[in-house]
This record gives structure tokens, sequence and C-alpha cells, in this order.
């Protein structure tokens, strides 16, 4: 998978979606950073916790936009993969093929 060109066809779908319905995207945007801001938790542990549940969704965009959030937020590789360790506990086999998807998403997206 082309995991950069994943990420600018759906940030494209997003912009769009935006200019069509701006307080829906802003509303979103809102409880985002409400969501992930530090507090009792940093926000890199958040972001795993997102990434985590974008794996066991089974979201493709939750996967390419929470690696990207993950590296920004400091996350190291080592730390990425024992959350999709964890992803593969609880998931099963979904948990694997799409622990694995946010693996190679995490080796081709920039932070």
């Amino acid at each position: 998978m082309d995991w950069k060109a994943e990420r600018d066809r759906l940030m494209d779908g997003m912009a769009a979606h935006a200019g069509n319905s701006p307080a829906t995207a802003q509303g979103f945007g809102a409880l985002h950073h409400a969501a992930t801001a530090p507090g009792a938790l940093d926000a890199k542990t958040k972001e795993l916790i997102a990434l985590a549940i974008g794996i066991s969704k089974q979201c493709v965009g939750c996967i390419v936009f929470h690696v990207t959030a993950c590296k920004a937020a400091g996350a190291t590789r080592a730390e990425f993969v024992e959350m999709v360790n964890v992803c593969i506990l609880m998931g099963g086999g979904p948990g694997y093929v799409y622990g694995l998807k946010a693996i190679e998403a995490w080796d081709a997206l920039p932070a």
C-alpha cells in the first residue's frame, strides 16, 4: 500500500468535506484537539491509544493519521511495536493483520 498516497487522498477528501460542512469539520477538529491534549495522560500515550483503537476497528484512515501523530508525539518504534502486540493479543487475527498494516505505515510515513 502507498501510505503517503492514501494520506494525501484522505486529506483531500476531508478538505473537500470541510468546505461543504465546515461546522462538522470544526467540531470534529475541536474534539480531536481536546481529547489528545496532554492531561493526566501525555499526548504520546493518547496517540498510542488512538492508534490501538484504529487498528482494532480496522480503520486504514485512523492508522494513517495516528501513526504520523504518534511519531510527532515522540513515540519510538519499540513503543509502537509493543502497542501493536497488545492489539494482536486483544484482536486475534484481525489485530495481527491490521497491526502489520500499521507497522508498514510506520515505516513509510514521516512524522
